[in-house]
């Protein structure tokens, strides 16, 4: 099976909008309709290297500080992820 790894940017919340999603019991965000910004893609042949790869992706500065994060993906054979339609894949 085929990985997406993907670092991207943390979007910032209002305190007003993290107390309506967690009073409505909602999402603060939905990666399906709105995916937060890229700064890089990689794709990896199998589990191991895409892990490999995110933990090597993690070691940049802006991830350690939280201004950003990597996400895998596993993607199914037609190059789609699994559960949901990313714009990017």
């Amino acid at each position: 099976m085929r990985f997406l790894i993907v670092r991207t940017d943390i979007r910032a919340a209002a305190d007003n909008d993290i107390l309506a999603a967690w009073a409505g019991g909602g999402r603060l965000r939905d990666e399906t309709t709105t995916p937060e910004p890229r700064r890089q893609i990689v794709h990896a042949e199998d589990r191991d290297a895409a892990l490999l790869l995110a933990r090597a992706l993690a070691t940049v500065g802006a991830v350690r500080s939280g201004r950003q994060r990597v996400k895998v993906l596993p993607l199914d054979e037609s190059g789609h992820h699994e559960r949901w339609d990313y714009p990017w894949t």
